[in-house]
């Protein structure tokens, strides 16, 4: 088993962050308390933005030059796909309905999103009107996902949720395989890479942390 070398512990803006994702040198981050986007500069941890999203905004992910962003909208939590682009804001006609109307993290491989739905125990490869291109059952419960050269990983734990690794997730068989690399906080709910370290949000903690893996 390998260890988490904690590089930065940085407050959050806003209370219950989720999302993270990075995008032209900043780093985005979902606000649930907020109900907001914040764009923030990374290397002075300031604020360079905060933008209300259309709901609560849970995973995060890169595709092409925008932020895609899992919001749950209305008293019965539907879930849907919406696009931030920088300075334009949510493009409010073009959000897709999830599969099911669920869903909660997102990853991307620059190519493809991959939606991380917790409730059902499943990956889901999203084609880009939001359709399920592949699915991929879970044999345990996965928070945060991630991928870093063409790899994913996540945050794999047990039912109650406790005892957190950072984990490979292998999409190569029809069911998902999840190897634990190293153990890491039962707090962390999100998976970003920046090129050189990762990135997870310690939701109840209010904190947004880095780490290496060595």
């Amino acid at each position: 088993m390998k260890s988490i070398n904690e590089v930065r512990r940085e407050p959050s803006p806003a209370g219950r962050p989720q999302g993270l994702a990075f995008l032209a040198g900043s780093l985005y981050l979902g606000s649930l308390d907020a109900g907001a986007l914040y764009e923030i500069d990374a290397a002075s941890w300031q604020v360079r933005a905060k933008i209300p999203a259309p709901g609560k905004p849970y995973g995060l992910a890169i595709l092409g030059e925008a932020v895609r962003v899992v919001v749950s909208i209305g008293a019965d939590d539907d879930r849907y796909l919406y696009s931030f682009v920088p300075r334009k804001g949510f493009d409010e006609a073009g959000k897709i309905a999830l599969p099911d109307l669920s869903g909660s993290h997102l990853a991307s491989d620059g190519s493809r999103l991959y939606l991380l739905q917790m409730g059902k125990r499943q990956i889901v490869a999203l084609d880009a009107d939001g359709t399920a291109s592949r699915i991929w059952p879970l044999p345990q419960r996965i928070a945060g996902i991630g991928f870093l050269n063409g790899a994913l990983y996540g945050l794999a734990g047990d039912e109650e949720f406790e005892h957190l690794h950072f984990a490979r997730i292998d999409l190569a068989g029809a069911q998902a395989v999840v190897s634990d690399v190293a153990s890491i906080s039962d707090e962390a709910r999100s998976l970003t890479h920046d090129g050189r370290a990762w990135w997870t949000s310690y939701r109840d903690e209010s904190q947004i942390g880095s780490f290496t893996i060595s």
